[in-house]
């Protein structure tokens, strides 16, 4: 396994390796690895001499044409962008792009899904994140899952599947992945190299299967620097680092909800979660908080969050935001 504590999910998986379903519902936590064991699986699946324990053995042909991502019997179906416009002139200005396994995509699965396998053994489809699937291809989907044809295995990954349609979720089965321990999510950073691995692992919530940018991290730090100082200048100069980057709109506004997850956290719990080192500022900023205010910044941030690729117009979105933010610790309406 490429991750460490998956190995007991592979062993309670590999007793049903002689009694397949036909299709598996693998779910837990963003970051914790689901998409890479899906692979596995897969690849497990494709295998032309698979080990005792149920392990590709990585030097049949079927291996190697998975793992050069040209496998006849494998599909791996995975969200496009699909465009989204509100009527009207400001709707066009303000385009949304939203990821969306379509129906077109589906259809082209449950054909290859009907088809022979060109290696005689199971053909395999893995299907993430599941949860976005729109309804024409949620509907799609479950009549190949209700009359699923012969030697084909479904692999649904979902972060979120209360987001599934029932009847989806009630053809599979359920498979819920282990998160790490938090030493052991760590020590796994650490081991990748990771500088401030502590930190990083914290900012994602304790999973540790994230991309990492050196630089976007540094950037947001200064960010998340800028908050501790209340103050127009302090919100001006973070901005003009930001334009910098163009970074789509996204970003900022994760980097300032987990913020405001924090303050609130530490306001009504004495508990931070995502910034742990930042914590004595954050206290420093107590006094001055009017949690009502918080509350009302929060929701400014998630009237935002559907435009979140945005890179046209993300200082003007964010300064208007940070304006907001600062009337948390002035007491003002």
């Amino acid at each position: 396994m490429r991750y460490p504590w998956q190995y007991a999910d592979w062993q309670r998986l590999a007793a049903h390796f002689e009694r397949l379903p036909n299709a598996w519902l693998f779910t837990g936590p963003a970051g914790i690895g689901k998409s890479e064991f899906a692979a596995e699986v897969a690849r497990a699946l494709l295998c032309e001499n698979r080990q005792p324990d149920h392990h590709a053995c990585g030097q049949c042909q079927a291996c190697h044409w998975f793992d050069a991502g040209n496998h006849p019997d494998y599909r791996h179906l995975t969200p496009l962008v699909e465009d989204e416009d509100d009527e009207g002139k400001e709707g066009k200005a303000a385009r949304r792009k939203l990821p969306v396994i379509k129906i077109d995509g589906v259809r082209e699965v449950i054909e290859f899904a009907h088809l022979s396998s060109h290696r005689g053994g199971l053909r395999v489809v893995v299907v993430e994140p599941a949860e976005s699937l729109n309804p024409a291809a949620a509907n799609a989907l479950l009549k190949v899952l209700e009359e699923p044809p012969a030697d084909v295995v479904f692999l649904l990954v979902a972060d979120a599947p209360q987001r599934l349609l029932p009847t989806i979720k009630s053809r599979c089965r359920q498979f819920p992945l282990s998160a790490p321990a938090a030493g052991e999510a760590l020590a796994w950073l650490q081991q990748q190299g990771m500088a401030d691995a502590a930190s990083e692992l914290a900012f994602h919530g304790g999973m540790p299967v994230f991309e990492h940018d050196a630089e976007l991290a540094t950037v947001r730090q200064d960010f998340v620097q800028a908050l501790t100082q209340i103050g127009m200048g302090s919100v001006l100069a973070a901005m003009e680092k930001l334009d910098r980057h163009k970074l789509p709109l996204a970003v900022p506004l994760s980097w300032l909800a987990k913020w405001l997850h924090d303050l609130a956290g530490l306001k009504l719990a004495g508990r931070v979660r995502y910034y742990p080192d930042m914590q004595p500022a954050m206290e420093r900023l107590l006094p001055r908080l009017d949690l009502p205010q918080l509350m009302h910044c929060q929701r400014e941030l998630d009237l935002l969050q559907p435009f979140g690729q945005h890179t046209l117009v993300t200082r003007l979105q964010l300064e208007a935001l940070l304006m907001h933010y600062l009337k948390v610790f002035s007491g003002k309406n």
